[in-house]
């Protein structure tokens, strides 16, 4: 596999593979760790939601200003090193438990991601400019992409087995060693693409970074500011985090509105074909990016996840503390020490109760008091969609070669188009697992979170590669950069929504209610895409890409 590309490939392959295990690791417990009632901060579905939605989307900003410092200040190599030494420091400080100590360490982690997302990619790009790589270039990024996606896969085993047998603590110093072990093999291999670490000096029309500071990022820090500590009868939106992330996304979208109406009227129509679409990819994100939250909820509680054997390692038992039959109850008061839910009309306390309880059937599935059961960890079905993404990207490249030798490739807006398409039907999926379990009456099988996975990753391999080929082909070269920003914005606009909508989980009695309504979200974007696509395409034939 490696002997036909750049020497530089297998240690960037490597770096970047690590480097997603201990980022996935990490996210993959993220919301449990914050909602464990004993060893995490017992917080609600709302809170835990919110907060992992803010910082998902404070992870996909940085990238933009990183990209940017890169270029034209600190270079890639030492970009690279840096963000990832940020952010394995910010893993294993997870490892302390602590509100504050939490906050900090993700601090570390946003800026660190900052450093790190956008410019190993660039990089790799740039090995692939010589004459004699040239042409392997899409099948490099394919390698990449694996990389990606087996870190993605297999560190979830890594954390299962660790925060089960050892702690917490240990699964997230797990992730930090796996980012450590990712820069060690960067710095490696640094002769193979030292050569290529190249500085952008600013051209003619190009934004200077002090201007982007002043007009962008600081009045989004000021803004931020002011929406956290808003206060009042109540939040804004509905926490401090969500008001704050709101509230500092208002300078950026009013800069690339004002980028919009000072372009030239050759620039224009492109201008507005991608900002058409980055408002609409937001939906996708903010209904794909609840695997971390409200699927991960999904597998917690509502999957049957009970095993007769198996490794133990990847095992974890519940034990059922009281004595009453609990059966399907509402949260009403959460404090440190316990829960309180109500069972018949009555309120009682909840001392450390497993989730996977919660809604167990006792009638069908009894379980004695203080009865053990075996059961696998929810973090697992993190690995379901870099699973798919792994076994249909060969797929789905192959279906779109078929296509183009037959002179029928659909245009990449229409690509984007079907791929929001293909996501709301998976969301029928799990409406109808809503509808088999009886609303969480009965648990159901794990085939319904894989099946609906599949279903996503094929709508994600439809999209998210495109939006970025969509950049680099309409964008004028001059705002390259600032505008695979403006894609990276959606996507953390995206992210935060995704916890919006993942926070308002315990309010929906009928869990089908709220399926339907991330379908319809979907579902809308993509006619409204639909819609555009005529226009669309003609901005692509007039710029002379496809």
């Amino acid at each position: 596999m490696w002997k036909k590309h750049p020497k530089a490939l297998p240690f960037l392959f490597f770096s970047e593979m690590w480097e997603r295990f201990g980022y996935y690791l990490m996210i993959g417990i993220f919301t449990l760790y914050l909602k464990d009632s004993v060893n995490g901060f017992n917080m609600d579905e709302k809170d835990s939601a919110s907060l992992y939605g803010t910082f998902i989307a404070l992870v996909f900003f940085t990238p933009f200003l990183g990209g940017l410092i890169a270029d034209r200040y600190l270079g890639y190599r030492r970009s690279i090193i840096m963000g990832g030494l940020l952010m394995g420091i910010g893993y294993c400080m997870m490892s302390f438990h602590s509100l504050s100590m939490l906050y900090i360490s993700m601090t570390f982690v946003i800026v660190g991601n900052g450093f790190f997302k956008p410019n190993i990619s660039t990089l790799l790009g740039n090995v692939y400019s010589t004459d004699q790589y040239r042409a392997r270039k899409d099948e490099g990024y394919n390698i990449f992409y694996m990389g990606i996606n087996i870190g993605a896969f297999i560190c979830n085993f890594f954390g299962a087995a660790l925060y089960t047998t050892i702690g917490w603590g240990a699964a997230f110093i797990a992730a930090g060693v796996g980012m450590f072990v990712g820069v060690i093999i960067f710095i490696i291999g640094t002769k193979h693409y030292a050569a290529f670490d190249t500085r952008k000096p600013l051209q003619p029309g190009d934004m200077p970074l002090w201007k982007i500071l002043a007009t962008v990022i600081l009045p989004s820090i000021v803004f931020g500011v002011i929406g956290w500590f808003i206060k009042g009868d109540g939040y804004v939106f509905d926490s401090n985090s969500t008001d704050a992330f709101i509230f500092a996304c208002i300078p950026v979208l009013v800069f690339y509105v004002l980028l919009f109406l000072k372009s030239n009227k050759d620039e224009r129509p492109a201008m507005g074909a991608m900002l058409a679409i980055f408002a609409v990819v937001i939906l996708f994100w903010a209904i794909f990016k609840q695997n971390g939250s409200a699927l991960n909820t999904w597998a917690s509680r509502y999957t049957e996840r009970h095993v007769d054997g198996g490794k133990e390692k990847l095992l974890t038992t519940l034990k059922l503390t009281e004595t009453i039959p609990y059966q399907m109850s509402a949260i009403t008061k959460t404090d440190n020490q316990f829960r309180k839910i109500k069972i018949g009309g009555e309120e009682v306390k909840e001392m450390a109760y497993p989730s996977y309880f919660k809604n167990m059937n006792f009638a069908k599935d009894p379980v004695e008091p203080g009865a053990n059961v075996k059961a696998w960890v929810p973090s697992l079905s993190q690995s379901i969609n870099p699973f798919w993404v792994i076994a249909l990207t060969p797929l789905v490249v192959a279906f779109f070669t078929w296509l183009r030798r037959k002179g029928k490739e659909p245009s990449t807006p229409t690509k984007i188009a079907f791929g929001l398409l293909i996501s709301a039907l998976s969301v029928l999926v799990m409406i109808a697992a809503v509808k088999i379990g009886n609303n969480g009456a009965e648990k159901v099988s794990v085939w319904w979170l894989i099946a609906s996975y599949g279903i996503v990753t094929i709508g994600e391999l439809f999209l998210s590669p495109m939006g970025l080929s969509l950049v680099s082909k309409l964008s004028p070269v001059r705002i390259t950069s600032l505008m695979m920003g403006g894609w990276f914005v959606s996507t953390s606009i995206g992210n935060k929504l995704s916890g919006i909508l993942a926070s308002k989980w315990d309010e929906y009695d009928d869990k089908a209610s709220y399926f339907w309504l991330n379908f319809f979200l979907l579902f809308a974007a993509a006619i409204f895409l639909f819609a555009l696509l005529k226009w669309l395409n003609r901005v692509m034939r007039e710029k002379g890409v496809n």
